[in-house]
């Protein structure tokens, strides 16, 4: 088989009424690019019928695979398991909602093969559009941790958490192989990581839609986030990213 161009990932938990408008939004757009791709489902230990539904949309088609976790882990660790079976030159995630519609992924295509060894998404740079934004206090929250990351990890970024991102193979495994958080800060120790490693960052600005289905409990994961920030920090001190 040839060795896909692209990898894309989809992390998903629990994602039976939407995950299949979503994965046909996506097929249909990929089938149409002049370049070999595979898209992997990360089932985050579901307990509905996503990776039914998974199975029913792909009907027998190999580009399409599911990798299961045993249990719920968390969305850093679906991707951990999705980028570490990934065979494609370049590694590509994507939240299942589609929040960044699937169009988008030329703009990061371009810059990972141009000069860049990570491409993220960004709302808050010059030429991102946001189509329906988040309600209030979340987009307060969102600014608040972009803050914080940015203070605490000393990494000049407008967002930290849009759930769109891209890196070129060799960078995505090394960063990955070093991944330590599974919840919601694993955005920011991947870009830490990617920084101390001398690796590329590019933001690409996106057009975005807030879905109101999110998973995220946002008091908790605040004071978890908060938290974990400050283990990244210890984590390279203590040599936990050798």
């Amino acid at each position: 088989m040839t060795k896909p161009h692209l990898s894309l990932i989809i992390p998903a938990f629990n994602e039976e009424r939407r995950i299949e408008a979503s994965l046909e939004r996506i097929l249909a757009f990929l089938r149409r690019q002049p370049y070999a791709f595979e898209v992997l489902v990360v089932d985050d230990g579901s307990t509905d019928r996503t990776v039914e539904v998974v199975n029913q949309v792909r009907n027998g088609d190999c580009t399409v695979r599911v990798e299961r976790q045993a249990c719920n882990l968390g969305k850093g660790e679906a991707i951990r398991r999705g980028v570490l079976a990934a065979a494609g030159a370049y590694v590509v995630f994507s939240d299942a909602d589609l929040s960044v519609p699937i169009e988008s992924l030329p703009d990061f295509l371009r810059r990972l093969e141009a000069d860049a060894d990570v491409a993220i998404g960004s709302r808050r740079m010059s030429g991102a559009v946001i189509e329906v934004h988040q309600p209030l206090y979340r987009e307060l929250m969102g600014k608040v941790f972009t803050f914080l990351s940015g203070l605490i990890l000393n990494l000049p970024i407008s967002d930290f958490t849009c759930g769109f991102k891209g890196f070129r193979a060799a960078p995505a495994r090394e960063l990955f192989l070093r991944q330590r958080l599974g919840g919601w800060s694993f955005d920011s120790e991947i870009l830490y990581l990617a920084k101390s490693k001398g690796y590329r960052i590019a933001e690409v600005p996106v057009v975005w839609r807030n879905d109101e289905a999110t998973k995220v409990r946002l008091g908790a994961a605040a004071v978890r986030s908060f938290i974990d920030l400050w283990r990244i920090r210890l984590n390279h001190v203590v040599g936990k990213y050798r």
